[in-house]
């Protein structure tokens, strides 16, 4: 299966292939002031996986992990892996909104005092145990 999405001006388009490895809502403070939102909800694809067209911007918001935005409206698409694995695609960019569903909550220790997380999901005060 095939997604497609992209962001708010349309000047990058992205497609997705296959099912993600997982689909989690992370509450760090890296992802909050990435998104600039109590928390990110992303799909993570293998790169492999994406095709993103459209020019793209990005800047390194930790050691591994760099941040993929349009040029153009700023949307913030991607936290891209800096090794090559990996991608977490932010879910509100996809055209069906809807279409993934997070299984977890991440990093909760970092959550805002204010957020309610009352949707029977797992949560983990880091990031899941291996």
């Amino acid at each position: 299966m095939i997604r497609e999405g992209g962001c708010l001006c349309g000047a990058v388009r992205f497609k997705a292939e296959g099912e993600p490895l997982n689909v989690r809502v992370c509450h760090c403070r890296n992802c909050q002031k990435a998104m600039g939102s109590p928390f990110f909800a992303r799909a993570l694809f293998p790169q492999t996986a994406l095709t993103v067209e459209g020019e793209t911007g990005r800047y390194p918001s930790s050691e591994n992990i760099d941040r993929v935005f349009c040029k153009r409206c700023g949307t913030r698409l991607f936290s891209w892996r800096r090794n090559g694995t990996a991608a977490g695609v932010a879910l509100a960019t996809f055209d069906d909104r809807n279409a993934f569903s997070p299984t977890e909550h991440i990093w909760v220790s970092e959550k805002l005092s204010w957020l309610k997380l009352d949707d029977g999901l797992p949560q983990f005060p880091t990031t899941v145990p291996a």
